[in-house]
C-alpha cells in the first residue's frame, strides 16, 4: 500500500496552498500542513516538518515541558526519517538530537540525555546551541 491510499487529496492539496499562500502562517498550522504532507511527500516535507517542530515547542510549549519534550522527540523521529541521500539530513538529525538532549537535561533525565549526548559524538557532533543549528539550515 503507498502512503496516499489513504490520505485525503483535499487536505493535501488545501495544506499545499497553505504553506505557499500565506507569508506568515501560524506554526501552529505550519506543524499540521508538514505533518500531512510528510506522510504523502516524506523527502521533500521531512526535513521542514522536523524544524517546524522544534518551533512549535520553543514558541508554543516552552513552559510546558512535557509537551515540549514529545514535540522535540517528534522532531527527532522526522529528522531520523530523512532520506540518507538528502544533503542536510546530517546536520539536521544533530540539530533535532541536541535540541531533544538540552530539554531531557533541563527536565531531569540525565540518563537519557546523556545517551542523546552519546548518539550525538557518534554522528560527529558535539552538544551545542540547537538553536542556532537548525536556523542554519536552508529550508524555509
Amino acid at each position: 500500500m503507498n502512503h496516499t491510499a489513504n490520505t485525503n487529496h483535499d487536505a493535501v492539496l488545501r495544506a499545499r496552498v497553505a504553506l505557499l499562500g500565506s507569508g506568515t502562517l501560524p506554526i501552529r498550522q505550519q506543524v499540521a500542513a508538514y505533518r500531512l504532507l510528510a506522510r504523502v511527500t516524506p523527502l521533500a516535507y521531512l526535513p521542514r516538518l522536523s524544524i517546524a517542530l522544534y518551533d512549535y515547542s520553543r514558541q508554543e510549549f516552552a513552559h510546558d515541558t512535557r509537551i515540549a519534550l514529545a514535540l522535540r522527540a517528534e522532531s527527532l523521529d522526522a529528522a531520523r526519517r530523512i532520506h540518507a541521500l538528502e544533503p542536510e539530513r546530517l546536520e539536521l538529525l544533530a540539530a533535532a538530537l541536541d535540541a531533544y538532549r538540552e530539554l531531557l537535561d533541563t527536565a531531569g533525565s540525565t540518563e537519557e540525555a546523556a545517551a542523546a549526548a552519546r548518539e550525538l559524538a557518534s554522528l560527529g557532533y558535539r552538544p551545542g546551541i540547537p538553536d542556532q543549528r537548525f536556523h542554519r539550515l536552508a529550508y524555509p
